[in-house]
């Protein structure tokens, strides 16, 4: 039981960082939804607002409230997989390794402390996948209802746990002790299950017109083909899972692959199920289009049981130690370059800056220049600028979003006739604000900046608000 005191001293800290680092504008982007709940958005389903809600009504309207289900999620997580790793490979004490290996990448040292759609994601397709090694090894059929119900959920998270149905499906047709369940109830009701919490959802787009489903469809790349993505992916996958745990989940992958194609194991076929399709349609993509680096993550949990029960050659179980303090190694200096920048990189070597840096001396800046204009509220055309701003400023100010996506909330218009401070990006080029009549302010330049090193420039200009201009809303504030 010694890992899983190693886990409680992890997630311990995971809070306390997940307390003292500013949040990112995508966070405060999805603690807007979690006051404005609706059973989908634009971006995403509604998941990881539900979560922020639940963490916000316990910790309060703070960066630990807003992540609070985060490490708590992963540490859930951390067990369930353990107990799937046991389940597919009973006596080979494979749990606890899974479960350290997933906990040692990068992704998952991000995940346990920072709140987005993906944090719910890996929680439920990881709870699917213990419910489903609970069937395979106990043979009752009800586990198919828990199946269901942690895929539909993992589907209400994010779109892409679409790949774990179908893994599930390969699992069912390609196995043929487990194509017998096809003709038994309960694999069709677990399916019902998982359609049943995935409908709210469906309702939601098809009274937006389908909107959420083909901004997330339209993603697969046309560009033809390249190199160019593909070599990103895989870089940025070895960073990100770090390189030996990522050296480890290839490689137990494709053991589980071949356990399967050997021996018919079927619960090898299981994991091979969960990471292989995915795997190729995530290498096709790059091949056409950039793949967002977070969107592999769902493959690694089912890859780590792999390495974890079926590396078991001595040069595996030699590296298993070093693979963790690497792991270990980097995800710490990732935190301590986000809490205290001990090495003054430049925004594009450093993702902590660009994302973290700087949002304190800045939301005080852009408070000030508000008070001297006198402007009757704040406003920005960035979604997650915005929403930063209205997590961080003063309560007695006033925060405006402008963007399209706007119109798929139900909070309120800006008052016509209202003069307000727009702050815009310098990286949205030249051209015009959204807003319009904006008027540059003179000297009306702020940077962003931690520690003297630039994170971002933004220009200020004079706005108001009235009727014909694009879809803008009034933001909720903390504690309204």
């Amino acid at each position: 039981m010694g890992w899983l005191a190693a886990l409680a001293a992890l997630t311990a800290l995971r809070l306390v960082l997940a307390a003292v680092l500013p949040l990112a504008p995508d966070e405060a982007y999805y603690w807007v939804w979690s006051r404005d709940l609706q059973a989908g958005y634009l971006d995403h389903p509604p998941m990881v607002a539900l979560f922020i809600a639940a963490g916000t009504a316990l910790a309060g309207e703070t960066a630990l409230g807003v992540r609070l289900l985060a490490p708590l999620s992963m540490a859930l997580g951390s067990i369930l997989l353990a107990r799937a790793a046991e389940d597919l490979f009973p006596g080979r004490n494979a749990g606890p390794w899974a479960a350290a290996l997933l906990n040692a990448t990068l992704l998952a040292g991000l995940g346990g402390v920072t709140m987005t759609p993906d944090t719910p994601l890996l929680f439920f397709w990881t709870a699917a996948l213990w419910a489903a090694a609970r069937l395979y090894r106990s043979g009752d059929g009800r586990w198919w209802l828990a199946v269901g119900a942690c895929a539909g959920l993992a589907l209400a998270s994010k779109y892409t746990a679409v790949l774990f149905g179908a893994g599930i499906v390969l699992w069912l047709a390609i196995d043929p002790a487990m194509r017998r369940w096809l003709a038994r109830w309960q694999v069709w009701a677990g399916g019902a299950v998982a359609l049943l919490a995935f409908a709210p959802v469906v309702a939601w787009n098809a009274a937006q017109g389908w909107a959420s489903f083909a901004k997330q469809g339209g993603r697969a790349g046309d560009g033809g083909f390249t190199l160019r993505f593909l070599g990103e992916l895989i870089g940025g996958q070895a960073g990100l899972a770090t390189p030996l745990v990522f050296v480890f989940c290839v490689a137990g992958a494709g053991a589980a692959a071949l356990a399967w194609w050997r021996w018919r194991d079927a619960g090898a076929l299981l994991l091979a199920a969960l990471v292989l399709p995915g795997a190729a349609l995530f290498l096709w993509q790059a091949t056409g289009s950039r793949v967002q680096g977070n969107w592999p993550a769902v493959l690694y949990p089912a890859a780590a049981i792999g390495a974890a029960a079926l590396l078991r050659a001595p040069v595996w179980l030699r590296l298993r130690v070093p693979a963790l303090v690497l792991g270990a190694v980097m995800t710490g200096a990732v935190f301590l370059q986000a809490l205290a920048a001990p090495l003054p990189l430049p925004r594009g070597s450093d993702p902590t800056l660009a994302r973290l840096g700087g949002w304190p001396g800045f939301t005080d800046a852009v408070a000030a220049a508000a008070a001297r204009e006198g402007a009757g509220f704040v406003a920005a055309e960035e979604y997650g600028l915005a929403s930063l701003l209205t997590f961080r400023l003063p309560r007695d100010r006033v925060v405006v979003a402008m963007d399209a996506r706007w119109r798929f909330f139900t909070l309120p218009a800006p008052p016509p006739g209202v003069t307000g401070l727009l702050v815009r990006s310098e990286r949205r080029g030249e051209g015009a604000p959204l807003w319009p009549g904006a008027e540059p302010l003179p000297e009306g330049r702020l940077v962003r900046s931690r520690d003297g090193v630039a994170a971002e420039a933004y220009r200020l200009f004079r706005v108001t608000a009235g009727a014909g201009q694009p879809p803008a809303v009034v933001l909720p504030r903390p504690g309204d």
